[in-house]
């Protein structure tokens, strides 16, 4: 050690100049550094989920599409809303990476024609709005409200909403870019409909992708000064030194900034999830910088001169910060198994980013320590002092007197609130990502309410045979399967099909809204519909080039995962007591089956971090009786969140499930700081009640402080609008306050249990 720390200052100079060189040059990086958030960022290349959905883009088109949905009070039906239809519809049309457009106006209406009851019309629904009379447009609307196609999907059954689709190109989704150019000319469109005086709601695929986008690096650019400015006063009212303040900070700076550059240039996107590495770096490095600092400064009041003092720092401090930077770091990395890429993708990069800490740590402070040589006055022991150790004193005679109490007191809270989840739910609802107030949740909210259900579902039903679909069996099992899953299912409002176009043939034709049991009869209504279209509305997204797939859109209420998987699950089911089968995808399918990729990650992360931990535990102290005393006070905190989740009925998502193992991997610093410092108090000699004083004494303030720092960091993602962010930050911040509690009372009354008599059992075990 002593050569090490030689080596340390013999080359400060040098170290102090490296470090910030090699920084500086990395940071050189940054300005290629992109940001992704499109669907795609969740999926690894080789998920056979993301594999399906191309599969079924390359055969039907895009399922994705930009929505603009607005209202007027008075009604649709006038001719200032159905001109704002009408142009926008045409803007769309001429809008890069749009395919297709529906609109109230272009609405491809099937009707006799009056003229001659035998000639069937397809046309759009409302041409030539100016020569429209006040009776023309009661007319129409009348007629609109009795079309099953379109009312309360793109007209609400109160006809005073209404909304245009404008249906994306297959690349659009794997275009970088293509979802900030949809989104500036649809922002143009309507600043230029500004004078209309309807207020527009967006919805769709390019308005999630912005929103992530624009939600990730609001919350980088807030929350990273924010943190650093919180971490930066809180490292003043504890050091009262500005040395102390700059030297922490510089650690984390050189740490975040030289993790993003590598991640730019080993081609890694930023998305809402890595934008926050700074904000987890700030707290890791904080951490370790503290302690160095804190003993130092113990160091140099006690009279050491400034090289000593550094020494004396780096013996008490290597082993415990190496330890806590290695079991931040697995808590991290455990992350790395997850199957959802930006989950794996953090995990990793912030378990790196633990380790450089260590190593700038420990090489850049003392260094700068060794030049520096800040003054400090060398003083007897204080009043605050005293009374530290004073209260040291009260400490341990409280937890020696109450340690059955507060034994009994933790398993009663520990069961009450672990019975909290049993009514755990998990949920990853992409459009709960963001809050109440965020324009695309109001989007959603308005959809909901007046049209229809904002989240959709591709149904794709095989025939089994090519030209499968005109067979008058396979559509009469398709329309018993719509009317099935409404009434299993009351949150599927609408679905939509070519078994509605046929329908609407027969209704027109033979006044009956059914499907014909004649084949051909079936083949003609289709052949017509298809022919008599506008290029651009064709129906081949419908259906494979064979006509032996049949795609079939189900419009769903937001509602928790769960209850999609307990759709989708049933949808596959009934079809399999047919003679067809079926197959759920899309989007929202997507998203829906990450369901089980959030449990997985919570359990499996959770249940690596303890195991590896635990090696680590038992190779640090070689007593296997500390194994269960180091785990209960790190895993209790994560069972005691969670469990009040349950009770208040809040569902885990991304961001609680990647708290877990982060937590256990943050908290168990605390645990070894203290346990560090009781094994060595009782190789002093000291008895259990003089150990536990002492732990107090020389690590019970650092612990509080550096809680407070770290929670402080994470709770600042309560502010963000995106749900995971935020819940994350709330979770992981309030377990951190519970551990450190757990850690400074049931901790030591665990102890008092196995190793509370006058010899320690754990330096008796070492000794043989």
């Amino acid at each position: 050690m002593k050569k090490f720390v030689d080596f340390i200052i013999r080359f400060r100079w040098f170290i102090v100049t490296l470090i910030p060189l090699i920084t500086v040059v990395l940071a050189y990086q940054l300005k290629y550094a992109q940001f992704d958030g499109s669907y795609r960022i969740w999926f690894g290349e080789e998920s056979q989920t993301l594999k399906q959905y191309d599969a079924f883009k390359n055969t039907f088109g895009n399922d994705d599409s930009i929505i603009i949905v607005f209202r007027d009070e008075n009604g649709i039906f006038n001719k200032n809303a159905l001109h704002v239809i009408d142009r926008l519809t045409q803007k769309l049309w001429q809008t890069k990476y749009i395919a297709r457009v529906d609109s109230l106006t272009n609405y491809q209406y099937v009707h006799q024609n009056p003229q001659d009851e035998d000639d069937i019309l397809i046309d759009n629904f409302i041409e030539d709005i100016d020569a429209l009379h006040v009776n023309d447009l009661q007319k129409k609307k009348a007629i609109a409200l009795d079309e099953d196609l379109i009312v309360n999907r793109i007209i609400s059954k109160d006809a005073k909403t209404t909304m245009i689709v404008g249906r994306l190109t297959p690349k659009a989704g794997n275009t970088i870019g293509a979802s900030k150019h949809i989104m500036q000319d649809i922002n143009r469109y309507i600043q230029e409909e500004k004078e209309s005086g309807y207020k527009f709601y967006l919805a769709g695929g390019p308005v999630v992708n912005t929103t992530f986008s624009s939600l990730g690096q609001y919350d980088v650019k807030t929350f990273t000064p924010l943190v650093l400015l919180i971490a930066m006063l809180l490292l003043w009212i504890i050091f009262r030194k500005i040395s102390g303040v700059f030297l922490t900070i510089a650690v984390v700076v050189f740490t975040f900034t030289i993790v993003l550059s590598l991640q730019t240039v080993f081609g890694y996107k930023l998305n809402n999830f890595t934008a926050n590495m700074p904000v987890f770096i700030i707290a890791i490095g904080i951490a370790d910088a503290m302690h160095l600092f804190w003993i130092y400064l113990l160091g140099r009041k006690a009279g050491l001169d400034n090289y000593a003092a550094i020494h004396d720092t780096l013996e008490k401090n290597l082993l415990p910060t190496f330890l806590t930077s290695i079991t931040t770091a697995v808590g991290f990395a455990s992350l790395g198994i997850s199957d959802i890429v930006p989950i794996k993708t953090l995990g990793l990069a912030t378990a790196n980013a633990a380790i450089l800490a260590f190593v700038i740590t420990i090489l850049f402070v003392p260094a700068a320590l060794a030049i520096l040589n800040i003054k400090v006055k060398v003083t007897q022991k204080t009043a605050v002092q005293n009374r530290l150790g004073a209260f040291a004193k009260k400490y341990a005679k409280f937890i020696i007197k109450h340690d059955n109490k507060i034994i009994i007191a933790t398993l009663l809270l520990f069961s009450f609130i672990a019975f909290g989840l049993t009514n755990l739910k998990v949920d990853s609802n992409a459009v709960r990502y963001f809050r109440e107030d965020v324009p695309f949740r109001q989007t959603v909210n308005v959809i909901e309410k007046n049209l229809t259900g904002p989240m959709s579902y591709e149904v794709v039903i095989d025939s089994k045979i090519t030209d499968g679909i005109k067979n008058a069996k396979f559509m009469q099992t398709v329309d018993r399967f719509s009317q099935a899953l409404k009434e299993k299912f009351p949150d599927a409002r609408h679905t939509s099909s070519l078994v509605d176009v046929v329908k609407k043939f027969n209704e027109v034709i033979d006044a009956n809204k059914s499907i014909p049991d004649n084949n051909n009869l079936i083949a003609q209504y289709l052949l017509l519909y298809s022919l008599s279209l506008p290029q651009g509305m064709e129906i081949n997204d419908k259906m494979d080039v064979n006509e032996r797939l049949l795609r079939l859109t189900v419009s769903m209420n937001v509602v928790d995962t769960s209850k999609d998987l307990q759709m989708i699950e049933w949808i596959e089911k009934w079809w399999q007591n047919t003679p067809y089968s079926a197959q759920v995808n899309g989007q929202t399918q997507m998203f829906a089956h990450m369901q089980a990729d959030v449990t997985k990650t919570l359990i499996e992360s959770i249940l690596l971090a303890i195991t590896a931990t635990s090696l680590l535990m038992f190779f640090i102290f070689k007593n296997i009786k500390m194994i269960p005393l180091f785990l209960i006070p790190n895993i209790l905190p994560i069972v005691l969140v969670i469990g009040v989740m349950g009770w208040l009925n809040i569902n885990i998502d991304l961001g609680v499930a990647i708290s877990g193992a982060i937590i256990l991997g943050i908290a168990i610093d605390d645990t070894i700081h203290f346990l560090i410092k009781y094994k060595e108090a009782r190789k002093k000699g000291f008895d259990f009640e003089n150990a536990l004083a002492y732990v107090m004494q020389y690590a019970g303030l650092a612990m509080v402080l550096t809680t407070v720092v770290l929670s402080s960091a994470f709770i600042v993602f309560r502010l963000s609008q995106f749900m995971l962010n935020a819940n994350f930050g709330l979770i992981t911040a309030i377990a951190l306050l519970i551990a450190l509690l757990v850690d400074l009372l049931l901790l030591p009354a665990l102890l008092k249990k196995i190793d509370g008599k006058t010899r320690s059992i754990l330096i008796e075990k070492e000794k043989i």
